[in-house]
């Protein structure tokens, strides 16, 4: 059963994993929903359901909270203001658009992410990320830090 220790461990393992669209292998290509994956296999076994084949544009195609609603089904959603390290949170790119990326937060200013064109990496979580903030879950069964 993961900790947000264990978690922010797992996710910092895919640190330099060169970005791969729909991919989710560990140092050869990953993107933001690869790197999650990735971090479920690593803590919790196999994926609880295959994710379908999906273009760069998935999300305005569908007009559908489909990262969201997927979510949902495997972690446990948690209000914005609660998110804390180890949570997987979702950004919109514009307001009125699905979210379509997510990330891992690592501290309260950091999070651990794949962006295209570039490997995965922990950055700020600075405004410009807090202004798309859409969603955040938790992990199932996350075990509490000892005091």
């Amino acid at each position: 059963m993961p900790t947000r220790a264990t978690i922010i461990a797992a996710a910092r393992g895919w640190i330099g994993t060169p970005y791969r669209h729909q991919a989710s292998l560990r140092g050869i290509g990953c993107d933001c929903l690869g790197l999650v994956r990735g971090v479920w296999r690593d803590l919790l076994g196999p994926e609880p359901e295959t994710v379908p084949p999906y273009t760069p544009d998935w999300a305005e195609a569908q007009g559908r909270e489909t990262l969201a609603l997927a979510a949902g089904r495997h972690l446990l959603a948690i209000p914005l203001a609660e998110a804390a390290p180890g949570d997987v949170v979702l950004f919109r790119w514009r307001a009125h658009l699905p979210a379509k990326h997510c990330a891992i937060l690592s501290g309260p200013a950091t999070l651990i992410h794949a962006h295209d064109g570039a490997a995965v990496a922990e950055v700020a979580f600075a405004s410009w990320w807090r202004r798309r903030l859409a969603f955040a879950f938790a992990f199932p069964d996350l075990v509490p830090e000892p005091d």
